[in-house]
Parts: structure tokens; sequence; C-alpha cells
């Protein structure tokens, strides 16, 4: 056999053990979507969803996600409480329910992230995205690693959520206005399931429900005022504040 024959065939097979293991990097390909088209087709049917619920581009925003369900809640700013605006399908995420513990696991992160205008990225090669801003302080304390999790296109996920195009482009037209319309940041939460007491119940025996129950904690906090609580990390562990 050749040397370059050998070298092909290592190569392909240094790839597939890569790839399996979650360790490949992603090829670049080139941004997909024209910013300034999507705005131009979504934007008006977005104005006119809005009108309907009485909400307006560039209200603060939140999100919650729900991996059972494979869901994505967009919530917007109403008077003095968020309203949700709309529950979007998640194509794809990896992994299984429970945290990402580090770079190459192929887990889907859980946790409260936070998104300023500065992870937003219009030029993604997954048409349009945003950088959930994994790991953070709890996610450190507890030596987690990863990088690049995302909520983008594509409908193919490595560790990110992945929505239908047609749905990032409305998602991220809503936060982007609301961060230039002044909100600094917004919350994402990303839960394992719907945080029902029959379903905390029914994973009792998981070796994670200790932190669903952390977790579940700022979940309520919300359910109860529809505010997204304050959070910070003490201790290895989420505390909340009500705002």
């Amino acid at each position: 056999m050749k040397l370059r024959s050998k070298l092909s065939i290592a190569a392909v097979a240094l790839i597939a053990v890569l790839a399996l293991s979650g360790y490949l990097v992603r090829p670049y390909i080139p941004g997909t979507a024209n910013l300034d088209a999507v705005r131009a087709e979504a934007a008006p049917r977005l104005e006119e969803q809005l009108t309907e619920r009485n909400l307006s581009l560039g209200a603060p925003v939140f999100i919650r996600i729900f991996k059972a369900s494979s869901e994505l809640e967009l919530w917007m700013k109403d008077g003095d409480e968020f309203a949700l605006f709309k529950t979007y399908p998640i194509c794809s995420y990896s992994g299984d329910l429970g945290p990402k513990l580090k770079e190459g696991d192929g887990q889907s992160p859980e946790g409260f992230y936070s998104v300023t205008a500065g992870q937003l990225n219009p030029n993604s090669s997954y048409h349009l995205s945003f950088n959930i801003g994994f790991p953070n302080n709890y996610d450190l304390s507890h030596g987690r690693t990863g990088s690049y999790l995302m909520v983008h296109g594509k409908c193919v996920s490595i560790g990110c959520y992945a929505m239908t195009d047609a749905g990032i482009e409305e998602i991220y037209l809503i936060v982007e206005a609301a961060l230039e319309g002044g909100q600094s940041s917004f919350g994402v939460h990303i839960f394992p399931f719907r945080m029902t007491e029959e379903n905390m119940a029914d994973h009792a025996g998981s070796q994670w429900i200790g932190f669903w129950r952390n977790l579940k904690e700022g979940h309520d906090l919300f359910e109860a005022d529809k505010m997204p609580p304050r959070i910070s990390v003490e201790d290895k562990r989420y505390e909340f504040e009500n705002i």
C-alpha cells in the first residue's frame, strides 16, 4: 500500500474517532442568513403577531427551554410581568437529561444562562445563532468545561439547541430588538423537563435529582410572579432573589 493511501486511511479513521467523541471542530461554513432579507420578510409578520397579543418589538425578553418536550418558550415583558409570546419546537438537542459536564461529551446544557448583544451571531454557519454563555459561574464552580453552546438554526445539534430556520429567525429578531431597546441581557433558563411535582417524583432516582431540585427553585419563582428571579452562585449552588 502506498504511503499516501496509508495516510488517507489513518486520517479518515482519526476523523471518525473525533466525530464520535464529540471533539471534532465544526468546519467553517459561511453565514447562511442575509439578516436584512430576514428582517424584510419576517418583521412585518412578527409585528402583526405581537400586535394581536398587545406586545411590542423591543420589549424585554426571557427564554425557557425544556429538554424532554423539546420546547423553547419566548416570553416578553407586558406591564409588570412577562407574558408567553410563543412556544417553538426544538428540532434537535444532543445527549440525555442532565447537565453538560465537559467539552466533547455531546451534552446540551441545563441551568441558568445570560445573553448579551455580543453573544448574537448574525453570520452563523447555522443560519442565525446566539451563544447561551456556557460555562456560567455555577458550571465553573463544578469544573465543567465546554464552548460555543448555541441556540441556532439548521436543525442539527452537537451540544446546542437547534431550531428550524424560520423559528430562529423570529427568535433572533425579537431578542435583537430587546437588546437594542435597552435590555442589557436576557435570561435563558434550561430545564430537563417540565418541573412539576409528578415529573420530579418520576425522576427521583436520578443522580441529578439534587441539581434538578435546585433548578426547580428558580423555575417556581418565575411561575409564581412571571418575573425572572435574580440569580447568583453561592457554595456551588444557585441562589435566587425576587426582583
